[in-house]
């Protein structure tokens, strides 16, 4: 009985790990992750505040005249992924 109690103990560690490796995959592949989220925010944020800030928003969003049109530089997006540790490799981020 204690044989098999320790063995089931012991087989946690790999089903815990099998787990999170698993775990960790799927958040990595899938689409919409953090740093997407962050990026679609700050786009759709300084869109409305350059809108706003036009004073004309039908004119504005048609001419393409305001900062937000452009996108997010590509400094930004580096420090947002540095924020959430996607600059880093993957074995990094894991462990």
């Amino acid at each position: 009985m204690i044989h098999y109690i320790s063995r089931r103990l012991l087989l946690i560690i790999p089903t815990l790990f099998g787990i999170m490796l698993i775990n960790f995959a799927i958040i990595q592949f899938a689409p919409g992750g953090p740093v997407e989220q962050a990026i679609y925010k700050l786009q759709h944020g300084t869109q409305i505040q350059g809108t706003l800030s036009k004073g004309i928003e039908s004119n504005a969003v048609a001419s393409n005249q305001y900062k937000g049109s452009e996108g997010l530089p590509p400094e930004i997006i580096e420090q947002i992924k540095a924020q959430y540790g996607f600059d880093k490799p993957a074995h990094t981020r894991f462990f």
